[in-house]
């Protein structure tokens, strides 16, 4: 499975670019409108989603599967401390965090992976604690394309497995862990412009 990892990675890389996505542009405000100001970034790949909430003083900690991305993140001097290994493996230390923010990530595990990061990520939060997830909408144009595996879970293509969330899916996965928002969004490929948007939903969490 990290093999698959490292060799995605190394083919996306350039794809992603180095802007930092809109969905972390819109959590970044609202992060700093809520006064969070520690998070932890599971996924954090090379850092281009966490260099925003860096630039606005949030302390980022960061969990990352690939060596290759940890490495570019290292040589481009992105300042923070980041766990080498699967989110699946949560949680790598015992602190508490005001913040949590997962970009495209959670619809990549299995249903029990799923149920266990959600959890994992809710219990590192502070009492008061916020949690956003981006994830793939059924919208998307990969949707029922390859093997299924269950309903709208796919294998896309050899190794590579897909949930597709709506909004009822989201309340069933999300409702027990302080679930209050749902908002889609049509993420551009910044780096690709020419390119259609992704279709993604935005889930706000908070540890009542």
């Amino acid at each position: 499975m990290t093999e698959f990892w490292e060799a995605s990675f190394m083919e996306n890389q350039a794809m992603w670019g180095y802007e930092p996505s809109d969905s972390s542009i819109l959590t970044k405000d609202f992060f700093l409108e809520k006064n969070v100001k520690d998070i932890l970034i599971p996924g954090i790949g090379y850092g281009r989603n966490a260099k925003i909430f860096i630039d606005n003083g949030i302390q980022v900690t960061g969990i990352e599967i690939s060596e290759t991305a940890i490495k570019l993140a290292t040589e481009a001097g992105l300042p923070v401390p980041v766990y080498h290994g699967s989110v699946e493996e949560m949680p790598y230390d015992n602190r508490l965090y005001d913040g949590i923010y997962s970009y495209a990530l959670i619809h990549l595990l299995s249903p029990e992976a799923r149920e266990k990061f959600i959890k994992d990520c809710f219990n590192q939060l502070k009492p008061g604690g916020y949690m956003v997830f981006t994830t793939i909408f059924k919208d998307a144009p990969m949707y029922g394309k390859g093997r299924q595996l269950d309903k709208d879970y796919y294998e896309i293509m050899e190794g590579l497995r897909m949930f597709f969330y709506d909004a009822d899916s989201i309340r069933q996965e999300f409702g027990h862990y302080g679930l209050f928002e749902i908002t889609e969004i049509a993420e551009p490929n910044k780096h690709a412009p020419d390119k259609p948007s992704f279709p993604f939903l935005m889930v706000k969490c908070q540890k009542r």
